[in-house]
């Protein structure tokens, strides 16, 4: 007898995927509710629209902007799909304000995701999380799996596509982009996007106001 699968976990496996209802239920009952083997059971019978389309050629899109209220953080990004068609249609261009939107509120994102982290990084963040004082005393084998929670904690805070969508909790970026790649039919990618900062790395003039009375006194 098939086991009883929510409403919820189908939605969640379709944002996942991209694949039909009906086909994402029958997955979830199959692999007994297990999230990850239904999505894996889907990209076998070739069901997972994003997976299959992720390899295909984007040349097309939009290089958007986010000013935040103040005009003190601005966005520039690149969002890129198939065709001008679709890089025309509101709902991608929803997308790429969107997310430029979430770059704005995310000063600890740096990178599209894990992949695109460089191994110095990696090796860099290992090395802080490793010298800890809280670690200092527990042992080599619960120490190291810590720190690899630890590092698979902070890589995720440093990608965008990890990251919760602003305006839905139960998204993550990535998740966003699967439902624009099952609405439109074409791969979307994000290729790059920076963020500014007002003033970010100029050195600010510091008055010392009591240094500045006290000048004005003896003058």
């Amino acid at each position: 007898m098939p086991i009883e699968i929510s409403a919820q976990y189908v939605k969640e496996l379709r944002i996942k995927t991209g694949a039909g209802m009906m086909a994402c239920k029958q997955a979830l009952q199959e692999s007994e509710g297990d999230m990850e083997q239904a999505v894996n059971g889907l990209r076998k019978k070739g069901l997972a629209s994003a997976d299959k389309k992720s390899s295909r050629r984007t040349a097309e899109g939009v290089i958007d902007s986010y000013i935040h209220a103040g005009s003190r953080i601005g966005v520039m990004l690149e969002l890129n799909c198939e065709t001008d068609f679709v890089a025309r249609r509101a709902e991608f261009q929803e997308l790429s304000k969107n997310i430029a939107m979430q770059i704005a509120a995310c000063p600890l994102v740096e990178y599209i995701s894990v992949k695109h982290i460089p191994e110095s990084i990696v090796v860099l963040e290992t090395k802080i999380e490793s010298e800890k004082d809280d670690l200092a005393n527990k042992p080599d084998s619960i120490k190291d799996q810590i720190v690899q929670g630890r590092i698979q904690k902070r890589l995720k805070e440093m990608s965008l596509l990890n990251q919760t969508f602003i305006r839905d909790q139960d998204l993550t970026i990535q998740d966003l982009i699967n439902q624009k790649i099952a609405l439109t039919g074409e791969n979307i990618q994000i290729r790059r996007f920076v963020r500014f900062l007002l003033g970010e790395g100029i050195e600010k003039k510091v008055d010392n106001f009591a240094e500045e009375v006290q000048g004005m006194i003896k003058s």
